[in-house]
């Protein structure tokens, strides 16, 4: 019997002791938790705060998705106006640091949009039919979505360009060929191919947004951050309180990660069928 050869240029894959590292530790982590009282407390305490941080994430990313690529669509338009201003809008917004986005949404941006609604709605209001919007009326925790939606979607519109624009020019020469109008050609040419480009990036954006939701507790949004800060700030229990901050930070991304990374390889190994 001979012995398998891998492919030329081939490398097999490490083992992923690493993983295993991690599993023992978590386990070893988890096994605290459930025999020591002060931890067991500050797991139950800090881990309320894991709804919201999840929903700020998934709501954050699915509109920070759809509004990317609306951007990237526009500066692919025929229309210079619209490219120049996909472009402003990406460049601006790049170069703002998330956290000076989210001061500025909540404490610039909402009074503003809440300003504008009311002027709008004057004439309703003075008819007695409704009454004017308050800066209150638009939670803290929606302010940071909104921000987090405006960050991310700068990135994520050039994760979706250079994906389109990987997709070979024949491509769509042969769907324009046959008859195909744009909608179609993006629909069932363009972004089958694309996809395959765009969904790894896509992904570490994805795990980073599970981070960077923690910069929503500057603003008081009761996630895991925040609610470890509160018991930490009362209880003085620092150590103990960040330690378990960071192991459910831990077991969010690198669970997601590994999630993200399987999905991935069955996609490729779909398109290589």
């Amino acid at each position: 019997m001979g012995f398998q050869t891998l492919p030329k240029g081939a490398k097999k894959a490490d083992y992923p002791w690493w993983l295993v590292a991690l599993a023992i530790l978590a386990a070893g982590v988890a096994g605290v938790i459930a025999v020591n009282d002060l931890y067991g407390q500050v797991f139950s305490i800090v881990g309320a705060g894991i709804t919201v941080t999840v929903l700020v994430t998934l709501v954050s990313f699915a509109l920070a998705t759809a509004l990317g690529l609306v951007i990237a669509l526009l500066g692919m338009s025929d229309s210079l106006i619209l490219r120049q201003f996909s472009r402003f809008y990406i460049e601006v917004i790049r170069g703002i640091p998330i956290l000076v986005l989210l001061f500025y949404v909540a404490f610039v941006g909402a009074p503003g949009l809440v300003a504008l609604i009311n002027g709008l709605m004057t004439p309703l209001v003075n008819a007695g039919w409704v009454e004017p919007l308050q800066v209150r009326d638009l939670s803290l925790m929606w302010r940071a979505i909104f921000a987090l939606t405006i960050g991310y979607s700068s990135f994520i519109a050039e994760i979706f360009r250079a994906g389109i624009q990987s997709v070979d020019g024949g491509q769509i020469e042969a769907a324009k060929s046959l008859g195909l109008n744009r909608y179609q050609r993006f629909r069932l040419v363009v972004f089958p191919q694309a996809v395959r480009v765009i969904f790894p990036p896509l992904s570490n954006d994805f795990v980073s947004m599970v981070k960077d939701s923690s910069l929503v507790s500057v603003l008081g949004v009761a996630d895991i951050t925040q609610m470890g800060k509160v018991y930490a700030a009362g209880s003085f229990r620092f150590f103990e309180t960040y330690s378990i901050v960071t192991y459910i930070y831990l077991l969010l991304t690198i669970g997601l990660s590994l999630a993200l990374r399987r999905l991935e390889q069955r996609m490729r190994a779909k398109f290589e069928r």
